[in-house]
């Protein structure tokens, strides 16, 4: 199984951003962890990073042809970007949302997802572990 994480806009910025809410570990560090993760599972796992919407659109769509499912934490484009939740369906893609804090705990403009409906899954609030149990649901639709 190949499975592809996508990290969305100002995801570069972890361990500087936030670190009360995202903590200190890097961009770079949370992708080799998830590897690592992926590898027990048996899973080829690839990371991926943009800030620009039109790279995240053309990403996913290339995903089909490559992997059995998508990763993906789109940043602010979760709650604006009716471009990303488009390529999904379009797409026909296997997606599963994460993101490292709880979305609904946080300001009101965050609460709603605009590419949730088109996902097989919504993952929030759990930090790196977030991304952990996007991966893990694909081990075990596999199985």
């Amino acid at each position: 199984m190949k499975i592809l994480v996508i990290n969305g806009v100002n995801m570069n910025m972890l361990g500087i951003r936030e670190p009360e809410k995202y903590g200190n570990i890097t961009l770079s560090e949370m992708e080799d962890i998830l590897k690592s993760f992926a590898k027990e599972l048996n899973i080829e796992l690839d990371c991926w990073h943009s800030n620009l919407e039109g790279e995240i659109v053309e990403k996913i769509q290339a995903s089909i042809t490559r992997y059995d499912g998508v990763v993906l934490n789109a940043g602010a484009y979760t709650h604006t970007s009716i471009a990303i939740r488009d390529a999904i369906t379009a797409a026909n893609a296997k997606v599963v949302e994460v993101h490292m804090t709880n979305i609904h705990s946080r300001e009101d403009f965050r609460h709603k997802s605009l590419i949730a409906p088109v996902c097989i899954g919504q993952i929030a609030g759990f930090g790196i572990d977030s991304y952990k149990l996007g991966i893990s649901a694909f081990a075990l639709e596999g199985k």
